[in-house]
């Protein structure tokens, strides 16, 4: 490790550290602002160069948008669509109807484990907000909740999706390892599952029953009410059935589901897979789950066209400081890359002496903290033990699930995810890391300690 290494590594948490301090301290820069001053910090300080910084942030920030903003936005107009019409209040009802608030967070847990099996983290959470939502809300009327219902809800969803986005195929991330270390795809699976289950559990429903007596979160009015407003009809009006309702929730997950089971199941050249492919891309899913429910629960029901246009419309007012700052989140990661951080991080952990499993782990938690990318991390840490996989002693389905729980651990300030989570919540900069943080590392730590105790077990 050299001292180029050194001073990468020093500057990536002095730039954290100012971030902070930049908008917790009496200067309370808007997070958006206080990011890209960052970034700027940050590319100087490591040598980066002007011409090379200034391409960095605007394609860390437009790429992070391309990948997140646009089904965020059509996530946003799905939500409001879904309130408008009374079908997050339908499935909600039936939620409580048949749950007791000691076991609302694992039913909750239960339906993100589900929700989350092909989508990724901010998919998963923008379309499950108007539920979180809606049942928080329904719990704060009535009462009885000590602390913050929101969290109650809300954690286990968060660490639901989080848990499966990293651990488990057929999410990209686990999928690029699988291939480079000739891993057992069904094998992975089934010890990802074995994995993601008591993480979910401890990170989730246990966490947050601790958690939400001591914090009084509560989103903000506009977007809370956005999300959980009750439709106006009139009295001949028949309510959302049930089943209309949970089509139009589960419309797009069943298609990006049927996305990663083809490209598991078909030729990779085929037409199906070609189609799978394109309808399962999340904003193509989301666009076509968007068109499916204005017709089953605006057009079909005859509903006032302008007035769902003008929906649309004021849906997305409430989330443009959202994306910028998930686009400030995107620049100041991407930074962070170009600075080559990760390849300190690659260096720093050379001459280190663990298990294959612990190695990789500890590797994919340093290049995700350090670049703000899980994506980053898996790829950064497949690539370095590659070689180690021809080592036949080594369980590669093990490594998979280990590279991907690091991955999720202590996802921070450069994160994408961090910001959706804070501003859709409406928190702050340590309520944020009381929960997707804290939520995180907790999935992290008990999906590593879950994959040696396995690799114990089976050799």
């Amino acid at each position: 490790m050299t001292g180029h290494d050194i001073q990468l590594l020093i500057i990536t948490v002095c730039s954290i550290l100012l971030l902070i301090f930049f908008i917790v301290s009496k200067l309370r820069l808007h997070p958006f602002v206080a990011l890209l001053v960052v970034s700027v910090g940050a590319g100087l300080a490591s040598g980066l160069g002007i011409d090379k910084l200034a391409k960095s942030i605007e394609e860390g920030a437009g790429s992070t948008l391309g990948n997140v903003g646009l089904t965020v936005a059509l996530g946003v107009m799905l939500g409001k669509l879904l309130a408008d019409s009374g079908a997050s209040d339908r499935i909600a009802s039936v939620i409580l109807r048949g749950s007791t608030r000691r076991s609302l967070p694992w039913l909750m847990a239960a339906a993100a484990f589900i929700i989350g099996i092909p989508m990724f983290f901010e998919v998963g959470l923008i379309i499950l907000l108007p539920l979180i939502f809606t049942v928080a809300r329904k719990l704060e009327q009535h009462g009885g909740t000590k602390g913050s219902p929101y969290i109650l809800v809300g954690v286990p969803v968060i660490a639901a999706l989080a848990t499966m986005h990293g651990m488990v195929p057929p999410h990209p991330g686990p999928l690029i390892s699988v291939s480079a270390f000739h891993a057992n795809l069904g094998l992975t699976m089934i010890y990802g599952f074995i994995c993601a289950i008591p993480s979910i559990i401890i990170a989730g429903p246990v966490y947050a029953k601790f958690l939400a007596p001591r914090m009084t979160v509560r989103p903000d009015n506009d977007l809370l009410d956005q999300y959980t407003a009750e439709k106006e009809v009139k009295e001949e009006a028949q309510p959302i059935p049930f089943f209309t309702a949970l089509v139009a929730i589960l419309l797009p997950v069943v298609m990006m589901l049927i996305r990663a089971l083809a490209g598991i199941f078909l030729p990779e050249k085929s037409m199906a897979n070609k189609v799978a492919e394109f309808i399962g891309e999340p904003v193509i899913a989301m666009l076509i789950g968007l068109i499916a429910a204005m017709i089953l629960l605006g057009y079909a029901r005859g509903a006032d066209t302008k007035k769902l246009r003008d929906s649309f419309g004021s849906s997305l007012k409430s989330i443009a400081g959202i994306l910028l700052i998930i686009a400030g989140g995107g620049a100041f990661g991407q930074v962070l890359k170009d600075s080559n951080v990760g390849d300190a991080i690659v260096h720093l952990t050379a001459g280190l002496h663990f298990s294959a499993i612990a190695l990789g782990w500890l590797v994919a938690a340093l290049l995700s903290v350090s670049t703000g990318s899980a994506t980053v991390g898996i790829v950064g840490s497949t690539s370095l033990l590659a070689p180690l996989a021809a080592d036949p002693s080594i369980n590669t389905a093990l490594l998979v699930v280990a590279i991907g729980s690091g991955s999720l651990f202590f996802n921070y300030a450069n994160h994408a995810g961090f910001w959706l989570v804070k501003e859709s919540f409406g928190m702050s900069m340590g309520e944020t890391f009381k929960t997707i943080t804290i939520v995180q590392s907790i999935v992290g730590l008990v999906g590593l300690a879950m994959a040696l105790l396995l690799n114990l077990i089976v050799g």
